[in-house]
C-alpha cells in the first residue's frame, strides 16, 4: 500500500510533535523515512556537561523502531555553525538581537535538510510544526498560504515566516490542526516513548544551554557602564503628531550626559532591549529595563518601570533587502498601504498595524505604540490566520 503513495522525509527531532507527525503519516499510507539532524559537536563552545542530542537522537531511534520506519542521522554541524551560529554571534557583537529558531528554519530544516531529502527522492518533508498549510489558485498557478496552528497556544508560524514558494509546496504539517494535549494523546496511546517528554526550551537544534553562557564563551567579558534616563528626559517630549513616519521608526539615541551612571555590567553585546534579568542594579522602586545599547561605547541606557517612554514606538522600518513576502500576489509597491496585524516577537498577540511601503524600505505603523521593538528580531504580518510576509527590523 506505502509503495503508491508519496514518500516523506520527517524530521525526527526526539521530541513528542515529531515523534506524532511521523506516527500520522505512517498511518495515512505515506512511504515514511526519519532523519535525525545532529547541528553541534564543537568542542570549543562547550554547550553543557550534559549531551542532550544523544538523547534526542536515542529517543527519535527508538520512536523509529516503534514505528518501523528507516533512521538514519546527518550531521549538519558544519553548515549550521556557519550560517547559524557565527551569524548570532556577528549580530550580537553588533548590538542586535537576531533569532536563531527562524533563521534555522529558513537555513537549515526548509534549505539543507529539504535538499538532503529531495535527493533521497523524496516527495515532501514533514516536521512537528504547529502551523497549518493552505493553497489557492492564482492565474494559471497555485500559491500556498502558511496558515497558524489551531493550538493559539503552540502556534509556531512565527518561526516560519520566512520560507518562501518553493519550501511551502514541499512540506507537510501533521500535526498543526492538533491540539497539544491531542498530539500527547496520540503519543501516550501509541505507546512512543516520547510521550511525557518535556518540550525543549534551548537554542534550535542544540540543546539546553542558556543563551547568555553560550554567547560568552565567543563574546568576551567587557566592564562597561549602566546609564539610568529619567522618563522625565526632553528626549521623550517630540511631537509624535508633527512627526514624520520614518521619525517615529527610529530608535533613540541616547548619549552619556542624558543620565546618570547606576551601575556596571559585563558587555553591551549580552543585552537586549526590554531586558531586565541580569542587570544586578538594585534601590529603584521599579524594576530597570534596557532601552538602548551601544556596542561601540560599551554602554547600556536603562529605564525604570515596565511602562518607561524609552521602551516604545509606535513605527518600525525594514530595509528594501530584508522585506519578504510569502504570496507574491500581495507584495506592495511604493506608496501602497495594506491594513495587517503583526507580531514582532513570537507568541506576542497580533497587533493592528498598517504596512507602508516607501521607496527607502517597508514601514509598520502601529496603532498602539509596541514595547521594546529589536533591531535583529523579525516582524511577521498576517491577514487572519494566514501569514503573509517578514522582515527583519532595522
Amino acid at each position: 500500500m506505502a509503495e503508491n503513495k508519496p514518500t516523506v522525509v520527517v524530521g525526527l527531532s526526539g521530541g513528542v510533535d515529531s515523534s506524532v507527525a511521523a506516527y500520522l503519516l505512517k498511518k495515512e499510507g505515506f512511504n515514511v523515512i526519519a532523519l535525525f539532524m545532529k547541528n553541534w559537536h564543537d568542542d570549543e563552545v562547550t554547550i553543557s556537561d550534559e549531551c542532550p542530542w544523544l538523547e534526542d537522537s536515542n529517543d527519535a531511534l527508538l520512536v523509529a523502531e516503534k514505528l518501523n520506519i528507516p533512521f538514519q542521522t546527518i550531521d549538519l554541524s558544519e553548515v549550521y555553525k556557519e550560517r547559524i551560529v557565527n551569524y548570532m554571534f556577528d549580530e550580537y557583537r553588533n548590538g542586535r538581537t537576531p533569532n536563531p529558531d527562524v533563521l534555522c528554519n529558513r537555513e537549515i530544516k526548509f534549505d539543507v535538510f529539504l535538499s538532503i531529502a529531495l535527493d533521497l527522492g523524496a516527495d515532501f518533508v514533514a516536521t512537528g510544526h504547529y502551523c497549518q498549510k493552505g493553497e489557492l489558485s492564482h492565474g494559471d498557478k497555485i500559491l500556498y498560504q502558511l496558515k497558524a496552528g489551531k493550538d493559539s497556544n503552540k502556534d509556531q508560524s512565527y518561526f516560519l515566516c520566512q520560507l518562501n514558494q518553493h519550501q511551502l509546496s514541499k512540506v507537510l504539517f501533521p500535526i498543526g490542526h492538533l491540539q497539544k494535549s491531542e498530539v500527547r494523546a496520540i503519543a501516550e496511546r501509541e505507546g512512543l516513548v516520547t510521550a511525557g517528554k518535556k518540550d525543549s526550551q534551548g537554542l534550535c537544534f542544540i540543546g539546553k544551554v542558556r543563551l547568555p553562557d553560550f554567547l560568552q564563551q565567543q563574546l568576551k567579558p567587557k566592564e562597561g557602564t549602566i546609564i539610568e534616563i529619567a522618563a522625565t528626559n526632553p528626549i521623550y517630549n517630540l511631537d509624535k503628531e508633527a512627526m514624520t513616519l520614518s521619525e517615529r521608526a527610529l530608535a533613540h539615541d541616547y548619549f552619556k550626559d542624558m543620565g546618570k551612571v547606576c551601575g556596571l555590567h559585563k558587555g553591551a553585546h549580552f543585552f537586549t532591549i526590554g531586558q531586565r534579568k541580569g542587570l544586578a542594579v538594585g534601590g529603584t522602586k521599579e524594576p530597570l529595563f534596557v532601552i538602548g545599547t551601544d556596542t561601540v561605547e560599551n554602554i547600556i541606557y536603562v529605564g525604570e518601570g515596565n511602562k518607561h517612554p524609552g521602551l516604545f514606538r509606535s513605527a518600525l522600518k525594514i530595509e528594501p533587502n530584508d522585506i519578504h513576502w510569502l504570496r507574491s500576489d500581495l507584495i506592495l509597491d511604493d506608496e501602497q498601504q495594506m491594513k495587517v496585524k503583526v507580531r514582532i516577537r513570537y507568541r506576542q498577540p497580533l497587533q493592528e498595524a498598517t504596512l507602508i511601503k516607501k521607496s527607502d524600505g517597508l514601514y509598520i505603523d502601529f496603532e498602539q505604540s509596541q514595547s521594546a521593538i529589536t533591531s535583529g528580531q523579525f516582524a511577521a504580518w498576517y491577514s487572519e490566520d494566514e501569514l503573509l510576509g517578514s522582515g527583519v527590523i532595522s
